[in-house]
């Protein structure tokens, strides 16, 4: 049987729909979207979140040398489709050791991003790109801003907005994110074409 989802805002249980409403209710956040089971490291599920996902399903490409990808994560139902996206890597850190990173599009207001960050949510929050950037990389071949924002000391957290979205890359260790601030990563959306993706062991920060 399948987990229950739980609110994207704080991995707390909801409330599901009734015939009185269709949303999904969170004693602290009220109604949202629900962050459903997270789906594993294989190709079905690449291709589930290409058919659900209304926001793009961010993948880095070519993937840095060593790294895999490790499962899946989406905010929406049914009804209204996957409404953010996480995609989970793991690989070699360009500092010393292993290294893991979500990269998440999601929708103003969803809150998911803010959630795998530490921030309290559910955007980067106001201001967070009065400066200039921390990093650019490229988005579909386009180079885009990202924002070092400051969460929690175990992790590098950029944020920035991508084709309508925020965009959120967040990486453990927090020194593993200067793979972020160097731009090595192209990121490219998985619903455009098929991607032969080599996969590794679940990630379990999906479950955070």
């Amino acid at each position: 049987m399948r987990a229950a989802p739980t609110c994207p805002r704080c991995f707390g249980p909801l409330h599901g729909s009734s015939a009185v409403s269709s949303a999904f209710h969170c004693d602290t956040h009220g109604d949202v979207l629900p962050y459903q089971p997270p789906r594993p490291p294989t190709g079905e599920s690449l291709e589930a979140m290409r058919k659900r996902s209304v926001v793009p399903v961010w993948l880095p490409w070519p993937l840095p040398p060593g790294w895999t990808v490790t499962g899946f994560g989406e905010a929406g139902d049914e009804r209204t489709g996957s409404r953010a996206s996480v995609v989970a890597l793991s690989g070699p850190s360009p500092i010393e050791g292993p290294a893991d990173l979500l990269v998440i599009s999601e929708e103003p207001g969803v809150g998911l991003g803010a959630t795998f960050a530490g921030l309290d949510g559910p955007d980067p929050g106001e201001g967070f790109d009065s400066g200039p950037p921390n990093a650019k990389i490229e988005v579909l071949g386009h180079p885009t801003a990202l924002w070092c924002l400051a969460g929690i000391d175990d992790r590098a957290v950029y944020a920035g907005e991508a084709l309508g979205n925020w965009l959120w890359t967040i990486a453990w260790p927090a020194e593993a994110g200067c793979m972020i601030a160097m731009a090595e990563l192209s990121l490219q959306d998985a619903r455009d074409r098929d991607f032969e993706v080599p996969f590794g062991g679940f990630s379990p920060l999906l479950e955070d």
